[in-house]
C-alpha cells in the first residue's frame, strides 16, 4: 500500500523560509516522478512543482518559479521543497504527490497524479 507523509508545515511571517517534506512507502520510488500541490480554502488545487524520477526535468507553477526548490533523496525515499521568500498567498494546505510514470507533465495537473498524501499546513503572515 502506497502512503504519502507530509511534514514541516508551520507558521511563517512573509520573507521568511520554510522546507517541508514528503516520506514515501512508494515500493518503488527511483522510479516515481514526485510532486507538490497546494490548496486554499476556497480555491482549486494549484500545481506546485515536481521532479521526474532521475530529477533530469523539474516543472515549476508559475507563481512559485525562482522561490520554490522541489528535490528528492533516494536513500531516504523523501521529496522536498524548500520555499523561499514567502508571501502571505503562499498560503494553503500543501500536498505531497507521486506518479508510477516517472515523468513530469507538461502543464502540471493534479489528475495526473495517483497517491496522495494527506498535506500539511503552512500559513505566511504579513
Amino acid at each position: 500500500q502506497v502512503h504519502l507523509e507530509e511534514s514541516g508545515g508551520d507558521f511563517v511571517q512573509a520573507g521568511g523560509s520554510l522546507n517541508i517534506s514528503c516520506r514515501t512507502s512508494v515500493l518503488n520510488f527511483g522510479a516515481a516522478a514526485m510532486g507538490w500541490f497546494r490548496q486554499a480554502p476556497g480555491k482549486e488545487r494549484e500545481a506546485v512543482a515536481c521532479i521526474s524520477w532521475n530529477a533530469d526535468t523539474i516543472r515549476y507553477g508559475d507563481s512559485v518559479n525562482g522561490r520554490f526548490t522541489i528535490s528528492r533523496d533516494l536513500a531516504k525515499k523523501t521529496s522536498y521543497l524548500q520555499m523561499n521568500d514567502l508571501k502571505p498567498e503562499d498560503t494553503a494546505m500543501y500536498y505531497c504527490a507521486a506518479r508510477i510514470a516517472g515523468a513530469c507533465p507538461g502543464p502540471l495537473s493534479h489528475t495526473d497524479f495517483r497517491y496522495w498524501g494527506q498535506g500539511t499546513q503552512v500559513t505566511v503572515s504579513a
